[in-house]
């Protein structure tokens, strides 16, 4: 009789647990909107969106799904596996493999000083907002190959979530509207700024010689009646501290007869768009290969001589590099070392480095 009563007890014990633990009214957490001190250094002042201010909860919330693997359909995969931090937040592959095995169409954009291209996202200019863009390689089939419904499911059984999503936004519910706000202040927070050649502009360093003749052939004009005095020209493209222009173009990789993939057209469906790429920041070129929308070039040693002597003609080719073919770049080998010994000045290994963009978990 006494072990019936001491059974009764642990049952009754139990139920009462069970009831604590599903309590509907689970206490909330409150709202915190301390902000995130953006860190720049000498960059311009960014242009960030009114409407999504950041914050210390929202920017670690948007960490937190970043590297969530629950936004994958078998829980293998988060944003940051094609897209990892000692690689420039890219991916080494040419194409990333998805959940299903199946490779990327195109390779894998690099992620930081999101807050300086204020021209679309992807490749192909598909995401108007970073936050369009944080939900599309959820959903692809191609990559994480899961519904946002499934996601925000799994993602409000965990009370580490709802906790955060309250920290964040001020309630426990759990939207994709909220996860991609969160993503973008996450990203928006990604910041490279402190290569050897910022700390060349600060007057801190000294470039060595050969990446003194690769800077001055860098910013320096084609100029084929004075074979002496012509540059690299990179900087019609890559200008200013961003080292992009925010443009779309056509760098002569393919023949009309070539052109695969139709690029920007695809997404504006005009035809003056047929194979133009965004043209990708420099920063950190060292380390975020291989190069161009289809990783054909493993190597900068590739990428320089193809703007040296490979440029093709079609329709939709970029003048400035068409206008460098019939005489290429004219760089000899020293030159084309110098070139490569300046770009790698613009690795940020504090960037790559800062724990600030690591994992929470």
């Amino acid at each position: 009789m006494k072990n019936l009563k001491y059974l009764m007890l642990l049952l009754i014990g139990s139920l009462i647990l069970g009831l604590v633990a599903c309590d509907p009214e689970e206490e909330i957490i409150p709202k915190d909107d301390t902000p995130y001190e953006l860190s720049y250094g000498d960059l311009p002042e960014p242009t960030l969106p009114a409407d999504n201010p950041l914050t210390v909860q929202g920017v670690q919330l948007g960490k937190m799904l970043f590297y969530e693997t629950m936004l994958s359909k078998d829980g293998t995969q988060s944003c940051a596996s094609c897209h990892r931090q000692l690689d420039g937040f890219s991916d080494t592959t040419t194409f990333s493999i998805g959940v299903e095995g199946l490779p990327g169409k195109r390779q894998a954009m690099s992620i930081f000083n999101m807050a300086w291209h204020t021209n679309e996202f992807f490749w192909d200019g598909r995401a108007h907002l970073l936050r369009d863009q944080s939900l599309m390689p959820i959903q692809d089939p191609l990559e994480m190959n899961e519904t946002l419904e499934n996601v925000i499911t799994k993602l409000s059984n965990e009370k580490e979530y709802r906790d955060q999503f309250s920290r964040a936004f001020g309630s426990p519910d759990i939207t994709s509207e909220k996860m991609s706000l969160a993503m973008e202040q996450f990203m928006l927070s990604i910041v490279s700024y402190n290569s050897k050649y910022d700390r060349y502009l600060a007057g801190d360093v000294q470039l060595t010689d050969s990446e003194e003749r690769g800077r001055k052939l860098f910013f320096e004009e084609y100029n084929p009646f004075f074979p002496d005095q012509s540059g690299a020209d990179c900087a019609h493209c890559h200008s200013g501290r961003a080292f992009t222009n925010n443009q779309y173009m056509n760098n002569g990789l393919d023949t009309d007869a070539e052109i695969t993939d139709i690029g920007r057209e695809e997404v504006t469906q005009d035809p003056n768009d047929k194979a133009k790429f965004k043209v990708t920041t420099l920063r950190n070129i060292e380390v975020t290969p291989p190069y161009m929308h289809d990783g054909r070039f493993q190597t900068l040693e590739e990428v320089i001589e193809h703007y040296n002597s490979g440029i093709k003609t079609s329709a939709t080719a970029d003048p400035t590099v068409l206008n460098t073919q019939s005489s290429g770049l004219l760089l000899d080998a020293q030159d084309k070392q110098d070139l490569l010994n300046f770009l790698k000045t613009l690795t940020d290994d504090t960037f790559l480095n800062n724990v600030e963009y690591a994992s929470p978990f």
